[in-house]
């Protein structure tokens, strides 16, 4: 073989090789200013999400401590606070927000204001709306004073016993969400082409039986998914526990999230507070499994 038919050779098979897309298209200093995007990205990306979980699964890999953490009572309860808290109020939260779609849907300026008047809790600030939640509860708080002043007895404490503190926990949560996830059924109510529902005029079905027949079975995807998305943030809600109720009667409506800030702050245990944390991962997982599957779906669905 001569020379040039070697290098003949070796020019086909290098000119076999072809560089990723992305990097065909950057030359030189493009290349030099995209690297120098994406590197402090990364290092961000590292330093404040992968490791901090990483290091949170070391931390909590010990078998001993989940041994612990069911051995307490304390953590026992939290995890009933917990299903109880999230299971209700998910649901509710929800499923409020699809009927109170329906009330925006009507036609007339005051509806849209009212809309836009819908919106304010999802704005105001949690921490300022949970204070206030608290002292309108508390003993000696506006709903026992308004009791006292209008019908002349003397309310409960709200905040000493178990139901009607949970019950706060919730209705504040629902109250704080309810307007993103009636925006969000409301977008979705106007996606439904209106033959749709005129159809079901002529077919005499109106009001109960349009939201059964037409609404429900064509926003049943998007349903599943808000209820996915309100169970994940739920889980993981701090602030409302720890705000409106404080924990009340006694540490009974403590979910895993406060739980877990105690064990890290009071006790001075990282390990068990981050594991407390890691026992929502059995149902973390699913839900994010599910909800990325219903996000892939290709169902006629809205």
């Amino acid at each position: 073989m001569s020379i040039q038919q070697a290098l003949a050779g070796g020019r086909v098979r290098l000119s076999r090789y072809r560089p990723p897309a992305w990097r065909s298209r950057l030359h030189g200093s493009e290349f030099t200013w995209a690297v120098a995007f994406i590197v402090p990205y990364v290092g961000v990306l590292l330093a404040f999400a992968v490791f901090p979980i990483a290091y949170g699964f070391w931390m909590a890999s010990d078998p001993a401590l989940y041994v612990t953490l069911f051995s307490s009572d304390e953590y026992v309860e939290a995890l009933i606070s917990t299903a109880l808290y999230v299971g209700i109020g998910a649901n509710a939260s929800v499923f409020l927000a699809l009927l109170l779609s329906g009330f925006f849907m009507r036609r007339g300026w005051w509806i849209k204001a009212l809309l836009v008047l819908s919106m304010l809790p999802w704005v105001l600030s949690a921490q300022t709306s949970f204070i206030s939640f608290h002292w309108m509860m508390i003993y000696w708080g506006f709903l026992n004073s308004l009791l006292e002043k209008l019908l002349g007895i003397a309310g409960p404490d709200w905040l000493g016993h178990y139901w009607l503190a949970l019950g706060a926990n919730i209705i504040a949560y629902t109250w704080k969400t309810m307007p993103f996830w009636t925006l969000i059924f409301l977008a979705g109510r106007m996606a439904i082409p209106q033959d749709l529902y005129d159809a079901a005029a002529v077919d005499g079905a109106t009001g109960l039986r349009r939201l059964v027949h037409v609404v429900i079975p064509l926003l049943a995807n998007l349903y599943f998914i808000s209820t996915l998305l309100a169970t994940i943030w739920m889980l993981g809600d701090y602030n409302t526990p720890d705000t409106v109720s404080g924990g009340a009667p006694l540490g009974a409506t403590e979910v895993l999230a406060t739980v877990g800030v105690e064990f890290l702050l009071d006790n001075g245990r990282p390990d068990l507070g981050v594991a407390a944390v890691m026992a929502a991962l059995p149902v973390l997982i699913p839900a994010g499994v599910l909800l990325i599957r219903r996000l892939q779906t290709r169902e006629v669905q809205l």
